[in-house]
């Protein structure tokens, strides 16, 4: 007995979250500055495999994009509210949904009062009274006829009342199919319906960057699940100067990085050893980093950092070229960064190798770790991506088609 009772204990500790058997969606919520917000489907899990939101049982109007359905938003795994799908905008390659977000913890809209309220003193049987301009209340609400006032006639008799129409006959509506899937589904919150752009019409220029913040424009990762586990928060906690000692070590493999692909579009060969101790000559010019997108998770919460860097840089001796800097490492026992992921693209060769910015970190199968989003662009259009971190390499988990 006591070794049944030993076996079922390391089982439960031994167990593992299992992933969400779906559906379970992933999309963008795109918000203005003035609060105006939609949903950009992104991927949807279903037994067990990830597919296209924007395309997934469209019929016309894809799953994840049906009136009804809610999406939670999360920033590495914190919520920030919900958004409720009210209806569709369609345009030329896209499907967007349009509805209301309601950020987290906020407040419930005040109920409004129907109409004035009612004075206890009117009797709520006496006959309607109109209310003449200047009128005192007490006129007004009088029930009473003045008593100079002689009795009115009698009524002539009226005809009997015909018999009230016989209500129209309505069909039940048809039970909903169990077995179809479903995501997380509520009523829409009484708010007023937001005056949202067309699909064809982005909300801004600077909307085609996600995980960033540009002329107001926020884009919020968001999961719609009808079960599953919940989101755990995926920020690696930082002490002291550690985060600007990572920040110093993957601005330094950047510049490395950076070098690499401007000698290999240029042409250059790669610096040789100086000695026999394979020490190298001196690594060149210092690349000039901008619009740089630091951020450290926790992707298994068990402590072990993963550092994304995403920036863009240019060579001292500009050529008019620009390059777009998106690298992923992990910190060993000994402080030393290996790289999981080294994306240097630029200007000039976005045909060949494509632009990649990081989304966020997101649970898209529902089984409490974090995957790494990323968003491709080329000159073709863009993309989405989405990589599991396991030790120092990524694995690609799902990949979509390139389209406008």
């Amino acid at each position: 007995m006591v070794a049944v009772c030993t076996h079922f204990a390391l089982a439960q500790y031994g167990r593992k979250n299992t992933a969400s058997a779906g559906p379970r969606a992933v999309g963008l919520v795109e918000m203005a500055a003035n609060g105006n917000a939609r949903l950009v489907p992104v991927l949807i899990l279903y037994d067990g495999k990830f597919f296209d939101a924007a395309a997934y049982k469209a019929n016309p109007v894809p799953m994840a994009l049906e009136p009804g359905t809610v999406y939670e938003g999360f920033r590495a795994g914190v919520s920030q509210g919900l958004f409720t799908i009210t209806n569709v905008l369609q345009g030329p390659h896209i499907w967007l949904g349009a509805g209301n977000w309601v950020p987290a913890g906020s407040a419930p809209p005040p109920k409004k009062e129907e109409g004035p309220p009612k004075d206890p003193t009117e009797e709520v049987d006496a006959p309607p009274v109109l209310k003449r301009p200047g009128a005192k209340p007490s006129d007004s609400g009088s029930t009473s006829p003045p008593a100079a006032q002689p009795a009115p006639p009698p009524p002539a008799a009226m005809p009997a009342p015909a018999p009230p129409p016989e209500p129209p006959k309505t069909t039940p509506a048809p039970a909903p199919d169990s077995d179809a899937p479903v995501l997380r589904r509520g009523l829409p919150t009484k708010q007023q319906k937001p005056d949202l752009p067309s699909a064809t019409t982005p909300i801004s220029a600077k909307a085609a960057e996600p995980g960033t913040k540009k002329d107001g424009i926020q884009i919020i990762p968001a999961i719609s699940d009808a079960g599953g586990p919940e989101a755990k928060p995926y920020a690696y906690l930082m002490k002291g100067d550690e985060e600007q000692l990572f920040r110093k070590k993957m601005l330094a493999l950047a510049a490395d990085e950076v070098r690499a692909r401007a000698r290999a579009i240029s042409g250059q060969p790669a610096p040789a050893p100086t000695s026999a101790k394979g020490k190298t000559a001196a690594k060149g010019p210092q690349p000039t980093f901008s619009d740089i997108d630091f951020r450290v998770f926790d992707l298994t919460t068990s402590n072990e950092p993963v550092l994304v860097l995403g920036a863009t840089a240019q060579m001292p001796a500009s050529t008019g070229v620009q390059y777009y800097v998106m690298l992923v490492a992990r910190e060993d026992i000994y402080g030393d960064l290996h790289k999981a992921l080294a994306n240097i693209a630029d200007t000039q060769h976005l045909d060949v190798l494509s632009r990649m910015d990081l989304i966020d970190a997101v649970d898209a199968d529902g089984d409490g770790r974090g995957e790494l989003l990323f968003r491709q662009m080329s000159d073709s259009g863009h993309a989405y991506v989405l990589y599991r971190v396991i030790g120092n390499q990524l694995y690609a988990l799902y990949q979509s088609e390139f389209s406008q």
